[in-house]
């Protein structure tokens, strides 16, 4: 495509000029064919210089999650990378093409989502330009069993890609959120299926939804007091960066399935935010004061009742005192 080829000579000579004559002869399209394409990166959102008798220049790009500016920052293959202007959801997308036969690694990306989904049934609100919501597709041969820590995994994941392009560390609060200054930055949804009959997996989606550069304004008012992003906070992250951090790290996780996630469970309990803090256990039909004392090898999250029993928990809710609301 000449649009995604004069992007890739213009990418490989920054500030530097090319002339549209060598853009013709070095692409063998013509001149005309080279300032179509010129013209459709500036529709794109890409500053694209032109001087006479030097040629063109680009001067900037936007803040895409257009696939040719990810592909930017892989330094990993990723041959199967699917991205979206909007979809429904990252997510959903992946369960239907797993179905259909997607391979192994399939990563779906997208600038909105008109119905992202979070824990029990959860809506989460993605904002076109706003986020990086992105969602992997792997099928691993392994037994559902072995996969009771992917969630906690992702979130180490995700911790460790914002750490590497936004310069801050987040907080995991047990089980799926990562947290800044007490409010929630993303969220995290993993599901799988299982084949009946061997009881392996068939495949396992990992979605996550980050909040990039988000205001309050973005958010509905009862998510805006719980919600922050990394532009709130005070970093700013190119979008794209993001997403490559995120597909390399989530690719790191792939590689670990079914091996020793000790050093992954270390990590989680280093930035797990509930650990130490008075919790509220959000059960069925009861609710339950306790305090939060460590994570185990599975990632559940072992707590202290009030009668100075331990209990390990593994599904729910638990609200942490001072975020969230939670503050009685």
């Amino acid at each position: 495509m000449s649009k995604e080829k004069v992007y890739q000579l213009l990418h490989e000579s920054p500030g530097d000029y090319i002339s549209g004559q060598e853009l013709s002869r070095r692409l063998g399209v013509s001149r005309a064919a080279v300032w179509k394409a010129i013209d459709s990166l500036r529709r794109d959102g890409y500053i694209v210089e032109a001087r006479t008798g030097l040629g063109y220049r680009l001067a900037a790009a936007p803040d895409s999650l257009a696939e040719r500016e990810i592909r930017r920052y892989l330094s990993v293959p990723c041959p199967d990378l699917r991205c979206f202007e909007e979809i429904d959801s990252t997510s959903s997308y992946l369960k239907r093409e797993a179905l259909a036969g997607a391979p192994h690694g399939t990563v779906a990306v997208s600038d909105s989502q008109s119905a992202g989904r979070g824990r029990m049934t959860r809506s989460f609100q993605s904002p076109r330009g706003r986020g990086v919501y992105l969602s992997v597709l792997l099928r691993p041969q392994l037994p559902a069993s072995a996969l009771m820590g992917v969630t906690g995994m992702t979130a180490v994941a995700v911790c460790r890609a914002v750490e590497r392009t936004a310069g801050v560390r987040p907080g995991i609060k047990w089980t799926n959120d990562l947290v800044l200054n007490g409010r929630k930055l993303c969220g995290i949804l993993t599901e799988l299926s299982v084949e009946s009959e061997t009881g392996l997996t068939q495949h396992l989606v990992i979605g996550a939804g980050v909040n990039v550069s988000h205001t309050p304004e973005d958010f509905s008012p009862e998510v805006s007091a719980m919600a922050t992003s990394l532009l709130q906070e005070g970093h700013r992250v190119s979008r794209a960066a993001l997403a490559a951090a995120m597909i390399e790290e989530l690719r790191e996780l792939d590689r670990c399935l079914g091996g020793d996630i000790g050093p992954w469970v270390e990590e989680y309990r280093r930035d797990c935010v509930n650990l130490g803090r008075p919790v509220r256990l959000l059960w069925t039909d009861q609710q339950t004061e306790a305090v939060a004392v460590d994570i185990d090898e599975q990632f559940g999250l072992r707590v202290r009742l009030d009668d100075g029993s331990e209990t390990t928990v593994r599904t729910g809710e638990v609200s942490v005192r001072g975020l969230y609301g939670y503050v009685e």
